[in-house]
């Protein structure tokens, strides 16, 4: 189970009686997480998500916060820190950093049809059109530039197939670095994967885990999401699932000829982010009870993107 710090019932009662929410009636800690720990909870007045903060600075969480904030205010189904009688929204527990959110109805697709990816793709755009007026600052701590310096001593890690791979991969990232960062801009998700996603039924119920939200590019967090959502499990995209959820994101927020320029890039550039990624996760945490997500899907992924025949639609 991937949480990393364990709750006792008394310190966590003593943590939520300032929120006004009730008695405690149950917790159990959340296996999907591979970065925080993340507990569902279970108080007389409804169904919140505590987590723990386990990793990145303590000083980027007013950020996560306040995007949170005016997302909700925006009307998307995302989860927003709740504060206490006193007002305060950031806490500590257990020696954490701590967040209470009310928790968001549905499950996870894990085999998603178009429907799906439509959704995803009109919710990704309404993201992006919430924030790209007024972008709330933050540089990715697994930005371009960490795959620049992270990526050369992780590639001596692979074998004869993989290492010319990222090797080429991170010498187009340095060469396309200064255009990519330079297209349209806007607060990302910069995770939203299917296990980030929830349905209720055939509607988007939810999307959580913001922990690695940023400001960048708006076509790199879309080439997140389709290269986990429209990806069969050799790493190909399935054109069905991918031109739904393009679509659905473009009827929003048409492209720009740039973006239609480096959308090949991107895709590639979004594999390199999560392969480097998997790879440290794999060598930070091997042999322990935690959940690793498999470094080699990424690989796939890149192989399949060294061409790419899905353009962007309606790009202007």
């Amino acid at each position: 189970m991937s949480v990393f710090t364990p709750l006792e019932r008394p310190e966590l009662e003593a943590f939520l009686a300032p929120y006004g929410l009730g008695r405690l009636k149950d917790f159990q800690g959340i296996a999907e997480g591979s970065e925080n720990s993340n507990f569902f909870v279970s108080l007389e007045g409804g169904e919140y998500v505590l987590t723990l903060v386990e990793r990145g600075p303590v000083h980027d969480l007013p950020f996560f916060i306040e995007l949170l904030d005016v997302l909700h205010d925006a009307d998307l189904p995302v989860p927003f820190a709740l504060r206490t009688g006193s007002g305060d929204a950031l806490r500590e527990l257990a020696g954490k950093p701590a967040l209470l959110q009310p928790r968001l109805p549905g499950k996870h697709v894990h085999q998603p049809n178009a429907h799906h990816c439509t959704e995803v793709g009109a919710l990704l755009a309404r993201l992006h059109l919430a924030t790209r007026e007024r972008v709330l600052e933050r540089k990715s701590d697994r930005g371009l530039d960490w795959m620049l310096d992270e990526g050369p001593a992780l590639a001596l890690q692979l074998d004869e197939t993989a290492l010319p791979l990222l090797r080429d991969a991170l010498k187009e990232i340095g060469e396309v670095k200064a255009r990519f960062l330079a297209l349209p801009r806007a607060n990302l998700h910069a995770d939203l994967f299917k296990d980030n996603a929830l349905f209720d039924g055939t509607h988007l119920s939810g999307v959580i885990d913001f922990y690695n939200a940023c400001s960048g590019p708006m076509l790199y967090d879309l080439a997140i999401c389709l290269n986990d959502w429209c990806s069969d499990a050799d790493g190909r995209l399935d054109g069905q699932l991918s031109r739904a959820l393009l679509g659905a994101y473009a009827a929003l927020r048409p492209f720009t000829a740039a973006e239609a320029e480096l959308w090949p890039t991107a895709l590639r550039i979004a594999c390199v982010r999560f392969w480097l990624s998997r790879l440290i996760a794999a060598n930070a945490f091997a042999g322990q009870d935690v959940l690793i997500h498999d470094p080699s899907v990424f690989q796939r992924r890149l192989a399949q993107r060294q061409k790419v025949e899905l353009p962007l639609p309606f790009a202007l």
